[in-house]
């Protein structure tokens, strides 16, 4: 891979239940972060308003002007007390409560007769290294009918399209009070642990999508030169 390895940090804001989003200053210390590591690496973030109208006009105007090769992205689960690893993206939206902007979804689905897609196999991974680091985290095969889902669908769909994005993650952190300690009634998950287990996320994530980008070069020069001999 020739430049600089960009990778996308997103969280969202405020939503009906959720009047403090913890995802926010997650992503802020995230991206904030000085490593030796990161010096060759372009941590850039976004924070969504929770709305399926932003998520649709946004994530394609991010792709477009940043570029990135990875998405690492950011949701709160209001009633988990864990770090949740989503592994895929369910096609299914809600009907029954509105986003933050009061729109509802006029369907239950995502996209016709489509089935859930996955993320890939780097899910895995990702929660490896988010367990060395001490935190409880634990994989998921439901990422809810709601935004987050929602963002993971619309994710996916971009890995699969003609841009530099290779890999992209979802995962769900628990809630916090709003100077990073654990949630009343919570165990005690912190915003300074979340940030840790991030960046050993961060680290799998760079290495796995350099990995990613190389097997989608020689993939595109053998193609090239198959062309070339038909």
């Amino acid at each position: 891979m020739s430049g600089r390895l960009r990778i996308l940090l997103t969280g969202f804001g405020p939503f009906p239940g959720a009047p403090f989003n913890p995802t926010m200053p997650l992503v802020k210390r995230l991206t904030a972060l000085r490593r030796p590591a990161f010096d060759d690496i372009a941590l850039t973030s976004h924070i969504f308003d929770v709305t399926y109208a932003a998520v649709d006009r946004e994530l394609p105007e991010l792709i477009a002007s940043h570029r990135p090769h990875a998405l690492l992205m950011f949701g709160l689960a209001g009633r988990t007390s864990y770090l949740r690893i989503e592994s895929r993206a369910r096609n299914a939206v809600t009907t029954r409560f509105p986003d933050a902007g009061r729109q509802h979804a006029r369907k239950g689905s995502i996209t016709d007769g489509a089935d859930a897609q996955l993320f890939g196999p780097h899910s895995e991974k990702l929660l490896r290294a988010a367990l060395a680091t001490g935190i409880d985290a634990r994989a998921s095969r439901d990422a809810g009918s709601y935004l987050c889902n929602y963002l993971s669908w619309r994710a996916i769909e971009a890995v699969n399209g003609d841009n530099c994005l290779h890999l992209a993650q979802f995962v769900h952190i628990p809630p916090l009070a709003h100077d990073g300690t654990a949630a009343t009634g919570k165990p005690s998950i912190t915003l300074d642990a979340l940030v840790d287990a991030g960046e050993a996320m961060l680290l799998e994530l760079v290495k796995l999508t350099r990995q990613a980008a190389r097997a989608d070069s020689v993939l595109t020069n053998r193609n090239a030169a198959d062309r070339g001999f038909a």
